[in-house]
């Protein structure tokens, strides 16, 4: 659905050749990181993701059913492009009921050093929730991005080398 520009939300579609390879290589980058426990999402396009680098890290993937991506309702399967900003389309979670949902399966969250594996939705909500901006570092396919805590208080987004 990302190759064809496409709202996803909550459709659990699996993983392209190219997101496989994707998911190997951030495997690899992570491999060097202190992870403690590995997070995902139930759809399979996340799970799928965190499934080779939980082997890689020899942990195991616990799936959080709150930190699916948001239902975007009739939008879902339509050109990104229709999504308008501030509209919350038929059927479609709002973005309180969806913000609250997300931030009800972080609280299970109990490892020290967590990795979450999500979707693009998971990721806008941690950054309202830390008040990091959302555009210090752009949101790809399985790009690794670090939430590093910052001397002076605060939160600042890396991409995780």
């Amino acid at each position: 659905m990302n190759a064809n520009r496409l709202v996803a939300g909550s459709f659990d579609t699996d993983l392209t050749d190219l997101g496989r390879t994707q998911a190997f290589a951030a495997a690899s980058v992570l491999a060097q990181h202190p992870i403690t426990g590995v997070y995902s999402s139930p759809l399979r396009r996340a799970l799928h993701t965190a499934e080779p680098i939980a082997e890689r890290l020899q942990l195991p993937v616990v799936v959080i059913e709150q930190i699916a991506e948001r239902n975007w309702g009739t939008l879902e399967g339509q050109p990104r492009g229709s999504r308008m900003r501030g509209v919350t389309p038929d059927g479609a979670e709002t973005t309180e009921e969806f913000t609250r949902r997300v931030l009800a399966g972080f609280a299970v969250i109990d490892a020290a050093v967590p990795l979450i594996v999500g979707h693009s939705g998971i990721f806008r909500v941690l950054c309202r929730t830390l008040e990091v901006v959302e555009t210090e570092a752009p949101v790809t396919n399985a790009l690794p991005l670090r939430f590093a805590p910052q001397p002076a208080g605060g939160w600042k987004l890396q991409p995780a080398e």
